[in-house]
């Protein structure tokens, strides 16, 4: 299925939880001088504009990262993630909303490298225009599939992040077994596994089946930012599944989860969850 593009959804709630998630992996990755691998398996188009466009759509990002955009009274690790957006605003207008592949590309450093995959045309066009020059290689191909030829990776050190969209509920059972893939070939690498949180029974389950994967340590966090419809549509809440996580990540979850349910929350069913287990 290729009906779907981020671009609708830039900026939103789950891209905060996401990537305020995904710099903290790539600052832990940077704190050795041994060189990592950023890989993507569903790579979007790398950067959306929130000023035109599909985002004007449905305006998702004026409940996401609008809502942290002015404020100065933030968790540190909150405002590093918030101070990289406004890297691309330079003028403090928001104006652009960087996807994953390229928050990576500006915390990384000379020495790593860069893997993305996306399968959508479009997308993967405008990947390419994104990362022209950068050296990153970029495929149009299926990231569970691509992923099994770049594992392990020559530095033995990476992130691998596993953002599909979920449009088909195959998905579910395929994040699965590309985590179980990728650990026999890779057991030590940071893996980053992006989930809604829908009424359908695949989403409620996901975290579960990724409990029982064989590793050594897990985190799950997931942020709720309202109240499931009645109907049973629509997404209230998102999550992260990490494998491997750093070691000192529940505890900086700890500060900046109530900090978004109460900037992020829609109405008195927003909450989050934050349970690990350690080596």
């Amino acid at each position: 299925m290729l009906s779907y593009r981020h671009a609708f959804h830039a900026g939103n709630h789950a891209d905060v939880l996401k990537h305020f998630i995904e710099v903290q992996l790539l600052h832990h990755l940077a704190q050795k001088e041994k060189a990592y691998w950023y890989i993507d398996t569903h790579a979007g188009a790398g950067c959306y504009s929130l000023d035109r466009g599909y985002a004007l759509q449905n305006a998702e990002y004026e409940s996401g990262i609008a809502r942290l955009w002015n404020r100065d009274d933030l968790p540190e690790p909150l405002e590093a993630y918030v101070r990289l957006v406004r890297e691309f605003n330079p003028d403090g207008q928001m104006r652009l909303y960087p996807g994953s592949p390229l928050i990576a590309q500006k915390m990384m450093r000379d020495q790593d490298r860069m893997r993305l995959f996306e399968m959508h045309p479009s997308d993967c066009e405008l990947l390419a225009e994104n990362f022209r020059g950068t050296g990153a290689l970029i495929q149009r191909s299926d990231g569970f599939s691509g992923l099994k030829s770049l594992l392990p990776p020559p530095p033995r050190r990476a992130l691998v992040l596993i953002d599909p969209p979920y449009e088909d509920k195959e998905d579910y059972r395929r994040v699965v077994s590309a985590l179980k893939e990728g650990l026999k070939r890779f057991a030590s690498g940071v893996y980053a596994v992006w989930y809604p949180e829908l009424q359908r029974i695949e989403a409620r389950q996901l975290p579960e089946e990724l409990k029982k994967l064989q590793v050594k340590s897990w985190l799950n966090v997931s942020l709720r930012v309202q109240s499931a419809s009645e109907e049973g549509f629509g997404m209230h809440g998102s999550g992260m599944f990490l494998l491997n996580p750093p070691w000192n990540l529940h505890a900086v979850l700890q500060q900046v989860m109530p900090c978004l349910v109460s900037i992020l929350g829609q109405d008195a069913s927003a909450s989050y969850t934050l349970e690990q287990q350690s080596a």
